[in-house]
């Protein structure tokens, strides 16, 4: 298990800013493990208790809506810390997340992080800072549903993919999704997302192979409509 103050993850979020001592502390107390694709780390309703820091892997966030159906809000990736809003709050989690692939994460007591937030400001204020770059992601994400078409929002999330995962040595995209992952995404029917997608690969746009896909074409991408 990797001592948190040796953790080149931690630069990625607010645990950069504790003392080599906190961490020592937090090393001692926080329980790590690795979540198989598909397994569930907290579901929606339930007191989580702590926060989790992604060591290696990619989740996804989402939300039950009123018909039924889990409506993705997000995908958290390495370096990224969850559930710090219900520990904040002091309230249920408010989403489910969900293993894509296989994960590392460790699991850090909620009295260790509430400790340091009492008494660290730096930790505090990169704690508040990351939630609302949250809070801007997700008003952006509103005015692209209300604004962008739906071929739009495809050609936005395959950049952010690539911008955000690695590639492998043909070029195809590292973090694997199901068609009805991407059409979650973008908030549209998995039938649609498969057309577009389609379509993308005829404009020579995107290449794929099974589930995998490359993108060849940003500028045209950019330019879609």
């Amino acid at each position: 298990m990797t001592k948190c103050q040796q953790c080149i993850v931690k630069q990625f979020n607010a645990l950069r800013s504790l003392e080599k001592d906190d961490l020592i502390r937090i090393s001692g107390c926080k329980t790590s493990k690795f979540i198989q694709k598909g397994e569930t780390l907290f579901r929606e309703g339930e007191s989580i208790n702590g926060i989790y820091c992604i060591k290696d892997g990619v989740c996804k966030l989402t939300k039950l809506s009123a018909n039924g159906k889990d409506q993705i809000v997000k995908l958290v990736v390495r370096g990224d810390l969850l559930g710090q809003r219900s520990l904040v709050t002091d309230e249920k989690s408010n989403l489910t997340a969900i293993a894509v692939n296989e994960m590392e994460v460790c699991f850090i007591p909620k009295n260790e992080i509430l400790h340091d937030l009492s008494r660290n400001a730096s930790f505090s204020l990169d704690m508040l800072q990351d939630m609302a770059k949250e809070l801007r992601i997700a008003d952006n994400i509103i005015v692209d549903m209300a604004q962008k078409s739906v071929k739009q929002r495809l050609a936005d999330l395959l950049m952010y993919l690539h911008s955000t995962f690695d590639v492998d040595e043909n070029g195809y995209l590292s973090v694997i999704l199901s068609r009805e992952d991407y059409a979650n995404l973008v908030g549209t029917a998995t039938e649609s997302a498969i057309r577009i997608l389609s379509q993308f690969k005829k404009e020579d746009l995107i290449s794929t192979t099974g589930k995998q896909i490359k993108v060849i074409d940003f500028e045209g991408l950019r330019r879609v409509e």
